[in-house]
């Protein structure tokens, strides 16, 4: 029998629960990261430009400076992407200037505006547990979808949708159908239990073609707590790495965990 054992929480006062190890932290994420509990807007001297796609739903990075960009964003077909989430946690830092089609830059403001829509694969809850990972330090992706395809066998198969975006010959147009096809995907279940992040530790030596199993898989609970069935099925879906939960309310961000327990049996 399942019974919730643990409920650990975390919030931007207590870092220390979350068994960071943030001697690997290098500095540009150092300075990228460090923060208080209330965002607030930042200059740097050094700022990278992307440019929106509102089809495919992510930012084409045009310009690239800052040696974030190690943990961040997608490459495919040699061109580096970053979803509505990173786009808002970097221009928050001003570390990222995002501009349309005809080179306007789009101001924060209207970026909160599409991350609260929830139509490009993140809701506005998801942007603070993502958000409140990265002030951490942590190393996070979205779940089940590879940093890059180089040297990844297991998705260059026609089957997989991420796994036609490199393949010999592809148009470049086809390339971007195909990712905008994945955060289909992702949207179609925004409101449903499922994974949301891959989660690392914090790590200089971290590298997109060779990441290794996350630290954990972090599922967002919308809603009310899963049931014993969800949580078995969702656990499956794990393939053996560690899995925890995620409340946000009114801008706390809370971490939860379940173990399984043995009731006993009573005379």
């Amino acid at each position: 029998m399942e019974e919730i054992q643990d409920w650990e929480s975390s919030d931007d006062s207590t870092a220390a629960d979350l068994d960071l190890n943030l001697q690997d932290w290098n500095d540009e994420e150092h300075h990228l990261y460090k923060s208080g509990s209330i965002p607030k807007l930042q200059f740097r001297k050094d700022v990278s430009k992307g440019r929106w796609d509102e089809k495919m739903g992510l930012a084409e990075v045009v310009e690239k400076k800052g040696g974030m960009w190690t943990t961040t964003g997608i490459v495919r077909r040699g061109k580096l992407y970053c979803s509505i989430e990173e786009i808002a946690f970097l221009a928050e830092r001003g570390a990222l200037l995002l501009l349309d089609d005809n080179d306007m830059t789009i101001a924060l403001k209207d970026i909160y505006t599409k991350v609260a829509d929830g139509k490009h694969g993140c809701c506005w809850e998801s942007f603070e547990a993502y958000r409140h990972l990265k002030l951490l330090g942590y190393i996070v992706g979205r779940h089940d979808i590879p940093w890059t395809l180089k040297g990844d066998r297991s998705h260059c198969n026609t089957s997989s949708p991420q796994g036609t975006l490199e393949n010999n010959g592809e148009s470049e147009s086809g390339a971007e159908e195909n990712i905008s096809i994945i955060w289909q995907l992702k949207n179609m279940h925004i409101n449903t239990m499922k994974l949301d992040f891959d989660v690392y530790l914090p790590n200089s030596k971290f590298r997109k073609s060779s990441p290794g199993n996350p630290s954990f898989i972090l599922c967002l609970l919308r809603g009310n707590p899963p049931s014993e069935a969800e949580l078995v099925d969702i656990e499956k879906d794990c393939k053996g790495i560690s899995l925890k939960f995620c409340h946000v309310e009114h801008g706390r961000v809370n971490f939860f965990s379940f173990d399984r327990t043995e009731l006993p049996v009573l005379p």
